[in-house]
């Protein structure tokens, strides 16, 4: 009996061991997707609420707004890369950002073209046209035809669905 138990113990131990390493390579691997895999992300709405906060939630998911004035990048002018906090999508660039007065974070120029997806958006009587991350369709805010040269554009976005990574020196 003592050696049944044994076999057991060792077997337990052996299966979680295999859970384990395979739990750490998958999160390892998603680490090294996360910026670099062009591959669309499509999770249930119940699995995105698993893994981000109420706030990246909301308005990621539930396409809502935060406050104007209120962003930790509203002000913040560090060189470095812009990615969405859903996926680490890389989004904007720096040099892009500008002072629009709006009280969002405003950008000129997204990354690359197929960064962003580009929906028509006609709620609360307004025609615009939001913008969403192109890899995990995260709702990251609207693009406006007010901005500066060289684009004449706004991607006005809510600072809550950005991360942010400095350049290093």
């Amino acid at each position: 009996m003592k050696k049944l138990k044994q076999a057991f113990a060792l077997l337990c131990f052996v299966f979680i061991g295999i859970q384990c390493q395979s739990q750490t390579t998958s999160s390892t691997t998603l680490k090294k997707m996360k910026n670099s895999d062009s591959a669309k992300i499509n999770k249930t709405n119940e699995e995105w609420k698993k893994i981000l906060t109420n706030e990246v939630y909301y308005i990621a998911r539930m396409k809502g707004t935060e406050r104007p004035w209120t962003s930790k990048y509203e002000n913040f002018y560090d060189k470095g890369t812009y990615a969405c906090a859903a996926c680490g999508n890389h989004l904007f660039q720096s040099d892009t950002k500008f002072n629009s007065g709006c009280g969002w974070p405003s950008f000129f120029e997204p990354i690359t073209k197929s960064s962003i997806i580009y929906t028509p958006d006609n709620s609360h009587g307004m025609k615009r046209t939001e913008v969403q991350c192109g890899k995990c369709n995260a709702h990251l805010g609207h693009l406006f035809e007010d901005g500066p040269p060289p684009t004449g554009l706004r991607y006005c976005i809510n600072g809550v669905i950005l991360d942010f990574t400095k350049a290093q020196q």
